[in-house]
């Protein structure tokens, strides 16, 4: 109380600072919302990753696939397979490897060649018991018979051309005389290099077909190839 029993007067100061309001519950509650709803995105994002690579993982590692054998190679060293069946490459030049077999029917002298015996014939054509030149070259031309050492055996590569029209010109040839009947068995073996054109004919001739040996087809070949 103020003196003579009236009340003092109280002075406001209109420019003092306010006390800060305190926030609203349900501002609060709002932000801890989101706040929560982000880590849970976050936690599910980071489950989803680490699922992800459980499964690459596991498919990478599996026996017996592609990515496991070759990581596997990388690790350890190459991989041992079983080689293929069969690797057929085209040859570069002209070649032909015929052998006798259970099909061929020999002329009386000139022999033929087994077209089910796996023949070889690259660029060249068989006609009429002749290997038959597509390609002009030099060629390597050999043969290899085997026969009953009986008397007079010859054995011959011949060839024939439209260059020649006197018949067959012998290439190379083996004579081989022997005394008595013994029948032993024998071989001849001839080989050459000729320059040969397009549709000259070449074949063997011996002196009498009954007397080859046909114990085993790869006794008896025939062959060329360019060189």
């Amino acid at each position: 109380m103020s003196k003579g029993g009236y009340p003092s007067v109280c002075v406001v100061d209109t420019h003092s600072t306010r006390p800060a309001v305190p926030p609203r519950l349900s501002q609060g509650r709002r932000r801890a919302g989101v706040a929560q709803t982000l880590l849970f995105l976050l936690v599910s994002v980071a489950l989803c990753g680490m699922a992800i690579e459980a499964c690459f993982i596991y498919r990478l590692y599996r026996p017996g696939s592609a990515t496991s054998a070759s990581t596997s190679k990388l690790i350890a060293g190459p991989v041992v397979t079983s080689p293929p069946e069969a690797l057929v490459l085209a040859p570069s030049k002209p070649v032909a490897h015929l052998t006798d077999g259970q099909d061929v029917v020999h002329g009386t002298k000139i022999m033929a060649w087994s077209m089910d015996a796996a023949p070889l014939l690259y660029e060249m054509d068989y006609k009429d018991k002749s290997l038959v030149i597509q390609k002009e070259g030099y060629y390597y031309v050999y043969s290899k018979v085997s026969f009953l050492d009986i008397d007079v055996f010859y054995h011959s590569v011949n060839r024939r051309t439209e260059r020649y029209s006197g018949g067959s010109i012998p290439l190379l040839v083996s004579r081989r005389f022997s005394v008595g009947s013994s029948e032993m068995r024998s071989n001849s073996y001839l080989a050459g290099v000729f320059h040969l054109t397009k549709g000259d004919a070449l074949f063997v001739k011996v002196s009498n077909t009954s007397h080859i040996a046909r114990l085993k087809s790869y006794e008896n070949i025939f062959g060329a190839y360019m060189i």
